[in-house]
């Protein structure tokens, strides 16, 4: 039983991180989209708008794929609150976990590349 509450708290620990990076993500989502609405008036070349608008696209596809996310965190919150502690600490609930962080693990590798591949057409666009 205590080997249980131990790893439901690191397990809302991790959630409770998660979560806070994501809305940290959206924010930031937001600050990049009023930058390329602030570079939109100082471009001529057609290829560098036609890029700006796939950011603008991929931003809305992140800011989506962010609020799914969180409401899986919600939901995975919502799970531990309910937790029945005679469960198996092997079984649904681990299983989600690894799903859950794996799905992070994916989604903070593709945002990092997003925004890197961003900065670099701020620098070129400037």
């Amino acid at each position: 039983m205590q080997s249980k509450i131990m790893y439901l708290s690191d397990l809302k620990f991790n959630i409770e991180t998660w979560r806070r990076e994501l809305r940290f993500h959206f924010t930031e989502m937001d600050t990049f989209q009023e930058k390329l609405e602030e570079v939109v008036s100082r471009i001529d070349d057609p290829v560098a708008l036609k890029k700006l608008e796939v950011f603008q696209n991929r931003i809305m596809i992140e800011k989506d794929a962010i609020s799914k996310l969180l409401h899986r965190c919600r939901n995975k919150m919502a799970n531990i609150q309910n937790v029945d502690f005679n469960e198996n600490i092997d079984g649904r609930l681990q299983n989600e976990q690894h799903t859950l962080k794996e799905d992070m693990r994916t989604y903070i590798k593709l945002h990092y590349d997003l925004k890197e591949e961003m900065m670099d057409y701020f620098i070129e666009v400037m």
